[in-house]
């Protein structure tokens, strides 16, 4: 059986999707963009910024499923420029102990959700 995971630490679904689902003890996350979830507004400023708050959103979401970074395998990483791509990984890397860092792709698409120039999801495990 599946468990649903939503937190208000995190910005809302927008559409008919969940911020999670946790079915044994894998945790699939939807992506998530740079929206504050205490005001609901797009952050996207900077794109250091925006892939900072786009973490902490992944943050909210893992722990509300009782998670850390620590118990993530694989992400994905969508970027409508390539050129962002060292400034996303500085600070993604933050996030991760490189020696235990999960699997990832990263993709440049043409478009993003609200037009945003970074989404990440993940896929973790307890």
């Amino acid at each position: 059986m599946k468990k649903i995971i939503n937190t208000s630490k995190a910005p809302a679904p927008i559409g008919p999707y969940n911020q999670a689902v946790l079915k044994g003890n894998m945790l699939y996350t939807s992506g998530q963009i740079a929206i504050d979830p205490a005001s609901g507004e797009l952050k996207i400023s900077d794109i250091s910024s925006e892939t900072k708050l786009v973490m902490e959103n992944l943050k909210a979401v893992l722990a509300e499923a009782g998670m850390t970074f620590e118990n993530v395998l694989k992400t994905s990483i969508f970027i409508s420029d390539m050129k962002n791509f060292a400034a996303i990984n500085a600070v993604y890397g933050t996030y991760f102990n490189e020696a235990t860092a999960p699997a990832r792709e990263t993709v440049e698409v043409a478009n993003l959700p609200k037009y945003v120039n970074v989404e990440i999801s993940a896929i973790a495990s307890l």
